[in-house]
């Protein structure tokens, strides 16, 4: 009896030790695990060698009276195997499949859809959503919409989620807003799942917020092997994910280099990362910038992913040092859409040795204001504050998590198909069937993670001229864009008296802004209310507020702790407490208290330009309306390049950064990243680049010497934006189309820019006017800086394109053409030009124009686009 006794204590041990095994090897071993093969009564085993099972004798459907079970039609070669895709389950009706699970444990539910046509139904009718325990997962879905856009023939979904009761319900809803709508699917998988959430975030643009992944809703969007190869489900820890490339993601042709681990070195995870976080396939990969620290420092290591609008996401770097071994020997930034997310990211120094793994989680938010582009930036830039060994990057991993919303709802739209390939799909010859070709297209890596990385890869290709570097610019963190370092540090402001000793600020910029209290800002937003929250960005949150009594305003909130934050803040007040124009947005005042930074504008109550340009409901602006507010913005500019006695450089000239007031009177706004330029014994400012996609000098950035015709440059992508009505960038199309201005120009150059101009546009501008404004814009888009014009002649032009367009019934325009009449333009009071002799070179001058007072209509472009540059 003692040996049997013994005997099963042993077995009992060995077992215990034996589950502790796997799972810290990362063999996990879930406890619930159904692979169910809709549409069928056949069992079947995958390409992976997983087994799925016939849902026809199940127990998992409800109501299968209402659902048929159908074989498709044509099974696309690229398919992966023939379970669960070449059998489905059609939906007339909303109907559920229910899965026994373990209330409080986290679950993955991945969807398998392959459109192709099921018993003679079209495949283009599948419009349906898909919900689970209170959550929705898809909504409107159309799988074929969604597989022709991403060129893939069939389509994964992943989610995760914590089961609020022992039972599991999926339901399936066809859309009632389509005529002949039905729902199906082709596979479904419930695995339960170690917490691999189980740490917070951290809130990009808010180190002191962190974001609770584990009491969320997730969808997996993106899984990446970064420097290495296709990761298989069976390959996977027993955790059935699947790692796909990361190069179709890279943005232009800036690859980097990738390499794997020396075959005398061994990965060890360490207690704090367990195995099934990620492959050991995942860390015995990276990818880094090269060898080279002089290349490595003017180019940033950039990834883009397409993403749906207002959604919070998770991004999961993994990391693991496979050739250093010394804490500083290669330190690096993070960004995410062009926000810090981590400073001096050192992998040693968070491992503690070579070859130990460690992942790292970042929140952030997108939205969808005017100029968001529904993308995810990350780059990895070297840090030159740390002053590394090797001025280089290194990744291994990502995976990128949507967070569900405050509804519940994980849903996006569908996405939008290249017209280049509805065109490629039109002139196919009919020999099969429409579901026929709508199977044939392209076979691609299944899942969210696959998404639009072809078409990104084709369309990135036309413009590695137009990247941008990302990153703090070495050396100038105290940079002010007037004085120089000449910075003055203040223990007191000069207006209010109250303390303000961690002042970033010059005295003259201190008393020639108004001074808020703290007190103040909080009563004009409610203490700080979220309902009043207007924009957020790297920066902090913006707030409608009201002070005196009744005045509207903007106020932007720093975040005190961000670097960025702190070097905006003060530049923008350094720059606009001297600068007043009628077309310059109007900083009233500031508030330095409690270790905040906040800075109060005149509120905006027409936006952005390009809220009135499209993706907006906005009524479309006339011709001569565009005219005078591309007048508005070019005066603003000209004042800033010739008014003082240094010229300042915007170097973010878009249509988000020029407002518009009650009036339509455009104003230029955002100076986050202005520069002071040139002296007389200078023809060039040396800095890394910095600016926004589509609209970047190519000069300045294959040489990163700035001047203001990179402001000039700039200005013609917002010409031709004005005039087309469409993005300076907008990857959807051809890859001839994506970027405008090289669009516009070839359009130009054929003599076919009319097909291109905005159909609201069409026959309302003079034939004479067009051509004066095309040309002017053409000339901005000059490869050559010398070859662009000065803005002052930008703006003669454009005055002279209005008044063709005011005298096209016969009239003859009053001023007469002369394309270098810069000069007369700097002295005309109607621009400030009274004030071009005034210095801004010591804190005794001020800069003002005879706009001195304090206009009350405009507002910063960061209210409207919160992505920050």
């Amino acid at each position: 009896m003692k040996d049997k006794t013994h005997i099963l204590l042993s077995l009992i041990f060995f077992s215990f030790l034996f589950n502790v095994f796997d799972i810290s090897n990362g063999n996990y071993i879930p406890k619930n695990s159904i692979l169910l093969n809709c549409g069928s009564s056949e069992d079947g085993v995958d390409a992976d060698g997983r087994k799925w099972v016939g849902d026809s004798s199940s127990k998992f459907l409800l109501s299968s009276d209402k659902s048929v079970a159908a074989q498709a039609e044509f099974q696309d070669p690229s398919l992966p195997s023939q379970f669960p895709y070449m059998s489905a389950r059609i939906f007339k009706s909303e109907s559920s499949y229910s899965f026994p699970v373990s209330a409080g444990k986290r679950h993955w539910i991945r969807l398998h859809f392959y459109p192709s046509s099921y018993g003679g139904l079209n495949a283009t009718d599948a419009y349906f959503s898909v919900k689970s325990d209170g959550f929705m997962f898809l909504r409107n879905f159309s799988a074929s919409i969604t597989a022709q856009a991403l060129t893939q023939a069939y389509i994964v979904r992943e989610f995760s989620l914590n089961p609020s009761s022992n039972i599991l319900n999926v339901t399936f809803t066809p859309s009632d807003k389509h005529h002949a709508s039905y729902a199906f699917i082709n596979g479904i998988e419930v695995i339960s799942m170690p917490d691999v959430y189980d740490s917070p975030a951290t809130l990009v643009g808010f180190s002191d917020q962190t974001v609770d992944i584990g009491s969320s809703t997730v969808q997996t969007l993106y899984r990446l092997n970064v420097g290495g190869q296709y990761v298989p489900a069976g390959n996977d820890s027993g955790l059935s994910r699947t790692w796909y490339d990361d190069s179709p993601y890279l943005y232009g042709a800036a690859f980097g280099v990738t390499f794997s681990v020396s075959d005398n070195v061994k990965i060890r995870y360490p207690t704090t990362v367990a195995e099934y976080m990620a492959p050991l396939d995942i860390y015995s990969t990276a990818r880094s910038m090269g060898p080279d620290s002089k290349i490595n420092m003017n180019y940033n290591l950039t990834w883009v992913f397409q993403v749906d609008a207002n959604f919070t996401y998770v991004v999961r770097f993994h990391f693991c040092e496979l050739q250093l071994t010394k804490v500083n020997q290669r330190v690096f930034d993070i960004y995410l859409n062009n926000q810090t997310a981590q400073e001096s990211a050192d992998v040693i120094a968070w491992s503690g040795s070579k070859a130990v793994p460690v992942y790292k989680d970042y929140a952030v938010y997108v939205s969808d204001g005017p100029g968001d582009d529904e993308q995810l930036w990350l780059a990895l830039h070297p840090s030159a504050a740390a002053k590394p060994e090797y001025y280089d990057s290194i990744l291994n991993g990502l995976e990128i998590f949507k967070l569900n919303d405050t509804t519940g709802n994980l849903a996006g739209p569908n996405p939008v198909p290249s017209p280049m390939l509805l065109e490629a799909e039109s002139n196919e010859p009919n020999t099969l069937s429409k579901s026929k070709d709508k199977a044939h297209v392209i076979g691609g890596a299944a899942g969210g993670a696959a998404a639009v990385g072809l078409v990104f890869a084709i369309c990135f290709a036309a413009y590695q001229r137009q990247k941008k570097v990302l990153g703090s610019e070495s050396g100038v963190s105290g940079w002010l864009p007037i004085y120089g370092n000449s910075q003055t540090t203040v223990s007191k402001s000069t207006i209010s008296g109250k303390s303000c000793a961690s002042s970033h600020l010059s005295s003259l910029a201190v008393s020639l802004c108004r001074h808020f209290s703290f007190a103040e800002i909080k009563q004009g937003t409610k203490n700080f209310d979220e309902s009043l929250v207007i924009g957020v960005g790297g920066f902090g949150k913006v707030y409608k507020g009201v002070i005196d009594g009744g005045t509207n305003v903007a106020i932007k909130r720093s975040n005190p702790s961000s670097e960025q934050g702190v070097n905006e803040f003060q530049t923008e007040i350094e720059m606009l407490s001297k600068l007043r124009h009628r077309h310059l947005v109007s900083l009233i005042g500031y508030c330095e208290e409690n270790n905040e930074m906040i800075l109060v504008y005149d509120y905006m109550a027409h936006g952005t330009v390009r809220e009135h340009l499209y993706k907006s409901n906005k009524p479309p602006l006339s011709w001569k309306q565009r005219l005078e507010i591309c007048i508005g913005a070019a005066r603003g500019l000209h004042y800033l390049h010739t008014g003082a006695k240094y010229t300042i450089i915007h170097r973010d000239v878009k249509t988000t950064n020029i407002l518009v007031d009650e009036k339509l009177v455009a104003k230029v706004s955002d100076f986050g990243l202005s520069k002071t330029g040139p002296n007389l014994n200078q023809t060039h400012v040396s800095t890394v680049v910095k600016g926004s996609f589509g609209y970047l000098d190519p000069e300045y950035f294959r040489r990163q010497q700035l001047t203001e015709k990179s402001d000039v440059y700039s200005f013609g992508v917002v010409l031709f934006e004005v005039l087309c009505a469409r993005p300076a960038l907008n990857p959807s199309l051809p890859k001839e189309q994506v970027s405008l201005a090289d669009w516009a120009l070839h359009c130009q150059r054929k003599g076919i820019l009319e097909d291109i101009v905005d159909p609201n546009l069409k026959g309302k501008i003079n034939p004479e006017c067009l051509k004066k404004f095309a040309d002017t814009a053409e000339k901005c888009l000059s490869d050559q800086g010398v070859d662009r014009p000065a803005m002052g002649d930008v703006l003669w032009n454009l005055e002279f394109a209005l008044q063709l367009q005011e005298n096209s019934n016969g009239g003859k325009p009053i001023v007469s053409e002369a394309i270098n009449d810069s000069e007369a333009i700097a002295n005309d009071s109607s621009l400030g030009g009274q004030n071009s002799d005034i210095s801004i070179g010591c804190e005794s001058e001020v800069l003002v124009s005879e706009d001195s007072y304090l206009n009350t209509s405009a507002v910063f472009s960061q209210l409207i686009n919160p992505k920050g540059r």
